[in-house]
């Protein structure tokens, strides 16, 4: 009995590290997009919101252009490990 929950617990956890790596991978993601975002010349200081899941981004909030909208997709895609970026910013002036 004890060798059937040691056994257990291994394939839980092992099953569990997948998981892990990927959200460890869309928290750097979620930074380094939000970090390239903050401190472009042409984006800097619009109100973007990141979310990341599984390697996809996705923008929402305002920006003041449609230069600005696409330099955000642009930026974001540059992003190691950016999969996809769904851009739903929206133009307000």
């Amino acid at each position: 009995m004890y060798i059937f929950r040691a056994l257990l617990l291994v394939v839980v956890a092992l099953l569990a590290l997948p998981l892990a790596a990927e959200e460890s991978k869309d928290d750097l993601i979620y930074d380094q997009v939000r970090q390239k975002l903050s401190t472009d010349r042409e984006v800097g200081g619009s109100a973007i919101d990141v979310k990341v899941e599984k390697g996809h981004v996705t923008l929402t909030g305002s920006v003041r252009s449609e230069r600005q909208k696409s330099r955000a997709e642009k930026v974001a895609k540059k992003v190691k490990g950016v999969e996809k970026v769904e851009n739903q910013l929206v133009i307000a002036p």
